[in-house]
């Protein structure tokens, strides 16, 4: 098959006998090959630093440099290194193979030249450049990947940490107001029983003493309530537990409390943003706590299981309840809806009067 017109490979042809020059540059043209020829080792050396070829044919017998010092000149030089040298010599030439090959030949062919031996040897060095050169790019490409991924890799855990942090700053945030919802109405009812009891000191001393008290009181579960809140403040909530064991701990203190073992079927979800856990394990928080100190409860259900659209987060107990709407405002309430809120998803309270509540919190898709 004529494949002049194809271009399969540059080769660059070295040998000081024209006819040779001919015939290999007649043979490997009508093939499909770009042929370049040079008469001697100097000129051959210029050549293929100026133009690097996909390979070199070298007859080894020149005048000048012969074909062993071209070879270890192109070694030498990392523009040409990596070229293909296949050795020209003549069956009745003596030829070192052995040193053919420690200078950095890869093959060699014998005059008078068998044209297929001569194009199998050929393309089977053409071949394998190119397929190192294909595995060179390929390598290239890995490691431009590898590094692509590190850096979105360190950008992702940046961002985590960002967020994070925000979350921790919006956390904290809110517990302040909730201190001062709660230090307020604390501080109201303390001064009313203070000035009940200077109103009653001069008439009714046993009353008063009595308000006294009750101011005492409000004023030591001020006192405590500002104190656990700052706690909340200053620690990061899952204290750099997983969700499952903060959750586990909660769950062991609310029953050291309470005697109560909640029943809970739990599925955390994986790979959950900070701030997601953040918020389930907030809402369970300050949901036990209402249960331990006002529900009465004796059945405390947990559920936290994958919903169609996202997660779902369930709380619920056979306590006293309460009037949705007029509890829907307490501070405890209003911060649960905030941090769901905050992060695209929906609280839902079902509760009556002795007939237990239930808390549902409904997550997006993360």
């Amino acid at each position: 098959m004529d494949s002049s017109h194809v271009h399969k490979g540059d080769i660059l042809i070295v040998d000081d006998t024209i006819d040779n020059l001919r015939l290999l540059s007649k043979m490997l043209t009508k093939q499909g090959y770009e042929v370049r020829c040079v008469t001697n080792g100097a000129t051959a050396v210029m050549g293929a630093k100026a133009q690097p070829p996909d390979l070199i044919l070298l007859d080894i017998t020149m005048p000048g440099l012969n074909g062993y010092e071209v070879c270890q000149q192109l070694k030498a030089d990392a523009l040409t290194r990596e070229i293909p040298v296949i050795f020209i010599s003549a069956l009745n030439e003596t030829f070192d193979k052995v040193k053919a090959f420690t200078v950095g030949g890869v093959d060699y062919i014998s005059k008078p030249f068998q044209l297929e031996e001569v194009f199998v040897r050929i393309e089977t060095q053409l071949t394998t450049r190119r397929l190192q050169a294909q595995l060179q790019v390929q390598n290239s490409r890995l490691q431009q990947a590898e590094t692509d991924l590190l850096k979105a890799l360190e950008q992702e855990r940046e961002l985590n940490l960002r967020l994070q942090e925000m979350a921790t700053i919006e956390e904290r945030n809110r517990i302040a107001r909730d201190i001062h919802d709660s230090l307020g109405h604390s501080l109201v009812a303390l001064n009313i029983q203070l000035e009940a009891a200077m109103a009653l000191w001069q008439d009714n001393t046993t009353k008063a003493y009595e308000c006294l008290l009750e101011a005492k009181q409000l004023g030591s579960e001020t006192l405590k309530a500002v104190r656990e809140s700052v706690a909340l403040i200053r620690a990061e909530p899952l204290q750099s537990q997983l969700l499952e064991a903060a959750i586990a701990n909660l769950i062991e203190e609310f029953h050291r409390l309470t005697g109560i073992l909640p029943e809970s079927k739990i599925q955390i979800p994986a790979n959950a943003p900070h701030a997601m856990n953040t918020t389930i394990y907030r809402i369970l928080q300050e949901g036990l706590t209402n249960i331990c100190k006002y529900a009465k409860a004796t059945v405390v259900q947990i559920q936290i299981q994958p919903t169609t659209d996202g997660w779902e987060l369930i709380l619920e107990d056979n306590g006293k309840g309460f009037e949705v709407d007029s509890a829907r405002n307490g501070f405890g309430l209003q911060g649960m809806q905030e941090r769901i809120t905050a992060l695209g998803g929906r609280l839902e309270i079902t509760s009556q009067p002795n007939l237990g509540c239930r808390i549902t919190a409904k997550f997006p898709q993360t």
